[in-house]
């Protein structure tokens, strides 16, 4: 008489698939959206866990900005329709957000790959598209955070009023991801924290503040009256100005567009760079 023994679970037929299919890696259709969420999330904790260096103290700089120039530059009108700190106000408010969106991306991105610590987020099931938009919205969310507390901020000197919603909620969306993705090539290319300050001071620095910040491009004598309309930042000031002062400089049909297509180039660009890995995988 013999024993029918149980077979071990590895040696039934169809075993061997059950168990390597228990160890492969989740497989998505589309987008990973549960990664998507996990790479934001981790990029606001990054920023949001040093509040008050990556928040705050910005906001400090800009009110210095705004009480410096308002109490020098009393009794000056700009433009016929606004008090200079009513001009000036809109435009702190945006260099805010445009150097917090580039800050963020560009500082995660290079400490990520001094620190080695790239490859987890590049060994994960994220696609390129998923890694642009992660980085990107973690960059626009800490640029409009920023940017929203620095109009509470601003509103004593500047006394604000919204004439054109749309625009000022159009251009603060659109400057934030456009400077985030701006953040995130200079991040990808540079390999020293000395390569992004020679971004952040002879490039993201000038376009800055000479885009119509502080004053307007209007009074300027040619030819810089013209070449300024050359300076994309200057469309995202303009139209953002555009949407408290329901003026502007230049057309803003053209800034809807310009930052637009702006925006798209930047991104398929960062989609190239982290489907090739360039400078991110060794």
């Amino acid at each position: 008489m013999t024993l029918a023994l149980d077979a071990p679970d590895d040696a039934r037929p169809g075993s061997s698939l059950r168990a390597s299919a228990l160890h492969e890696p989740k497989r998505y259709s589309g987008v990973n959206w549960e990664g998507l969420k996990t790479l934001y999330l981790k990029e606001v904790r990054r920023f949001w866990k040093v509040g008050m260096q990556t928040v705050f103290a910005p906001v400090v700089t800009t009110l210095l900005y705004m009480m410096v120039f308002v109490v020098a530059m009393r009794g000056a009108r700009p433009t016929a329709a606004a008090s200079f700190g009513e001009f000036v106000g809109p435009g702190l408010i945006m260099m805010s957000i445009l150097n917090n969106a580039f800050a963020n991306a560009s500082s995660s991105l290079l400490q990520a790959k001094i620190m080695g610590t790239a490859p987890d987020f590049l060994t994960p099931p994220l696609s390129a598209f998923e890694l642009t938009a992660g980085f990107g919205l973690g960059a626009a969310t800490r640029g409009l955070l920023v940017g929203f507390v620095t109009a509470v901020a601003v509103w004593p000197f500047s006394h604000y009023h919204f004439s054109h919603l749309w625009a000022v909620l159009y251009f603060g969306v659109m400057g934030s991801v456009v400077l985030g993705l701006v953040g995130m090539l200079a991040g990808i290319w540079a390999e020293k924290f000395d390569h992004l300050a020679s971004v952040t001071n002879f490039v993201v620095m000038p376009l800055t503040f000479l885009s119509g910040t502080f004053y307007s491009v209007d009074r300027l004598p040619e030819p810089f009256r013209s070449i300024s309309h050359y300076n994309p930042l200057f469309y995202l000031i303009d139209g953002f100005r555009y949407g408290f002062l329901g003026s502007s400089a230049g057309n803003v049909a053209i800034g809807v567009a310009v930052s637009a297509a702006l925006g798209l180039i930047l991104a398929v660009v960062n989609w190239r760079l982290f489907a090739t890995g360039w400078r991110l995988k060794t």
